[in-house]
């Protein structure tokens, strides 16, 4: 009986979370978590620099960076030693020298959740045959579009993107928003900018419950979910960037990145309202553009030891990469140290160059 009810509240906190963690700074958080493994071993510094298939994701206006006819990327990574899986796909593809568009999708999920509400009939009845499964998963879809101006230097990007949320049976979602992005080359320096929700993003919850659940949602105290709008705040991020000749064959890139928010105050370092600012730095040695050795600090905030003492955790990052040909390959490990209250993850991506055939 005990493992029931502990089972029970477990998918009504789920559900709860989705109905009252509606708060615009923590909705559609998985969007936030980053792509790619150059990206990640950077910290997530590479809104001026991206110029790959994930620029899609990371900045629309790098799509114009990809030399190839079309390039194609894939990421997988997990989270909660293994519970969560995270995975990523797209397809860039460059329409003439001026233009290109991609095609990218996100997948953030918990699998094989086991729901235990009808475990225990109306007469204490306990059939474990009445155990089912289900998954927590939150997906997005983005179409992206980048273009040069008359302006030497500047591109222009845009990205229009659905979500799709689902819990189980029991709830579901669409969501709809926009995103603007620009990169400028001036003088070595370069420069760029992501505004993600520009629109803000609305999501639409709806919910299926059975009468059974409902009766458990009252018996512990829970309100009873209702369909709802979720939303989005607009956020934007800022970054800047310079590579340097280190030696002979040898190259260092380094950007900072600043994600400025505007839902009130933040635990990040440069606290507001009703804006907050979190700054991001990254770094990356390569050699001949085949070998690249990468690494960032990010996540800094303000926490509390054991003792209640306050202290500044920041979250580093460390990456690898190598490129054979037309293939990129990408590693990159999350919080290398333990530094910050997030877990370490391993995240490997892949690249693929394809030139048109000739004729």
């Amino acid at each position: 009986m005990k493992n029931c009810v502990f089972s029970s509240l477990l998918l009504l906190s789920l559900l709860s979370n989705f109905v009252f963690a509606q708060a615009p700074k923590y909705s559609n958080e998985f969007l936030n978590i980053g792509v790619g493994g150059r990206s990640l071993g950077m910290s997530n510094s590479c809104v001026a620099t991206i110029s790959d298939v994930s620029s899609g994701y990371w900045n629309p206006a790098g799509l114009l960076g990809v030399k190839n006819d079309m390039q194609l990327g894939l990421m997988h990574s997990e989270y909660f030693a293994g519970i969560a899986k995270y995975d990523y796909g797209a397809l860039a593809k460059k329409i003439d020298s001026t233009s290109a568009f991609a095609l990218s999708f996100v997948r953030f999920g918990v699998d094989n959740i086991p729901n235990t509400t009808e475990l225990i009939d109306a007469d204490g009845n306990v059939n474990y045959d009445k155990i089912t499964q289900f998954s927590a998963v939150d997906y997005a879809f983005m179409l992206s579009y980048a273009r040069a101006t008359k302006i030497p230097g500047l591109h222009l990007g845009g990205s229009a993107k659905i979500i799709r949320r689902v819990v189980g049976d029991f709830a579901g979602a669409w969501g709809f928003g926009l995103d603007a992005g620009a990169q400028y080359v001036h003088k070595g320096w370069m420069f760029g900018a992501m505004a993600r929700d520009v629109t803000t993003t609305f999501n639409a919850w709806n919910y299926t419950l059975t009468q059974q659940m409902k009766d458990v949602f009252n018996a512990t105290g829970n309100e009873i979910p209702t369909n709802s709008i979720e939303v989005t705040m607009p956020r934007l991020i800022l970054g800047a960037a310079r590579k340097f000749d280190v030696y002979k064959d040898v190259t260092l890139l380094a950007e900072l990145n600043a994600d400025i928010t505007f839902d009130g105050k933040r635990n990040v370092l440069i606290q507001g309202r009703p804006m907050s600012l979190d700054p991001h730095f990254g770094l990356e040695i390569g050699y001949k553009d085949l070998a690249f050795l990468r690494g960032g600090i990010m996540n800094i905030q303000q926490e509390h030891d054991i003792t209640g003492a306050p202290i500044t955790t920041m979250e580093p990052n460390f990456g690898v990469g190598v490129k054979i040909k037309r293939i990129s390959i990408d590693y990159a490990k999350t919080n290398i140290g333990n530094q910050s209250a997030a877990l370490y993850s391993h995240i490997f991506s892949i690249r693929l160059d394809i030139n048109k055939q000739p004729k």
